[in-house]
């Protein structure tokens, strides 16, 4: 008996420029992949901070001060009865220091300037926390403290003098007037400018009042705290000057006040130095302290 096969049909014609059929059985070809790109490296990303810090890079600045100076006395056109040189400067530290006159009017100084920074920082920091968490107390003190803001320390030196007379008590009390409203101002605007979202959130933990001062206030007021207490000890530094020149015997001021009647400018120099040095340790010193108590914070100083 036959088998009957099918007979095979033809495909159809394929339409113009279409790809041929693979016939049965034949492998389908690869398709046909992307040209595939080089891949690119990664864009180095711009820096826009300051950079990294170098340690006693702030030194640069006065040392080329110096240089200056050196370069202005030795070419001759600094007259050394106007400015003394350096080396003249140096020659009149030495002295002073043999002698003991230096250290003696230093230490004066610097009890001065400590005694009216202690009590004008306290007083700046209580008054701050009176205005800033109480309406009552923003009502009584701040605008009184804004117009003493206005009134220079100094003009207040004569009151001063009608008040507590000619003595230490005057001179320290007028540094810690100037330091007090430096530090108010800071501490105050950094304690008015707390988030409110934070106040709200500590109301809803139902936090006790010593609970929202340590973990709120404090840490919110601290920033503006350490601004004003930078800017107080160079108040204190420039209300000394002044005050040291009022009925004083020791101190830088009247060190530098003498040298000026008998026309001494490397006295002079030594006494500027000297308060220059001050106030950089100083200030250096602070923000010190400020980067190890806010170290939390990430800032472009780091």
């Amino acid at each position: 008996m036959t088998d009957i096969l099918p007979t095979p049909v033809a495909a159809p014609p394929a339409p113009a420029g279409a790809r041929p059929l693979p016939d049965a059985g034949q492998a389908a070809p690869a398709p046909v992949s992307a040209p595939v790109r080089a891949a690119k490296a990664p864009a180095r990303r711009r820096r826009l901070g300051p950079g990294k810090a170098i340690p006693f890079a702030r030194l640069t600045g006065p040392a080329l001060l110096v240089l200056v100076w050196w370069a202005s006395s030795a070419s001759g056109y600094l007259d050394p009865r106007i400015l003394s040189g350096p080396g003249t400067v140096a020659s009149t530290f030495v002295d002073l220091v043999r002698s003991g006159r230096l250290q003696d009017n230093v230490l004066v100084s610097l009890q001065r300037a400590g005694l009216g920074l202690l009590f004008g920082v306290l007083a700046g920091v209580a008054l701050a926390v009176a205005a800033g968490l109480s309406r009552v107390g923003e009502y009584l003190l701040d605008g009184t403290l804004q117009v003493k803001r206005a009134i220079p320390s100094l003009a207040l030196l004569p009151l001063m003098i009608l008040w507590l007379g000619i003595g230490e008590e005057m001179k320290v009390v007028v540094i810690a007037v100037g330091v007090a409203v430096v530090v108010y101002i800071n501490t105050y605007a950094s304690l008015t400018g707390i988030d409110r979202k934070y106040v709200e959130l500590a109301e809803s933990l139902d936090l006790t009042r010593p609970q929202f001062i340590g973990r709120v206030v404090i840490p919110g007021a601290l920033p503006g705290f350490f601004v004003g207490l930078r800017l107080a000890v160079t108040a204190s530094w420039l209300g000394l000057v002044v005050v040291e020149q009022v009925n004083a015997t020791k101190g830088l001021g009247y060190m530098m006040f003498q040298a000026q009647q008998y026309a001494q400018s490397d006295v002079i120099i030594v006494g500027l130095v000297v308060y220059g040095v001050f106030g950089f340790v100083s200030d250096a010193v602070v923000r010190a302290a400020e980067r190890k108590v806010l170290s939390w914070r990430r800032t472009l100083a780091d």
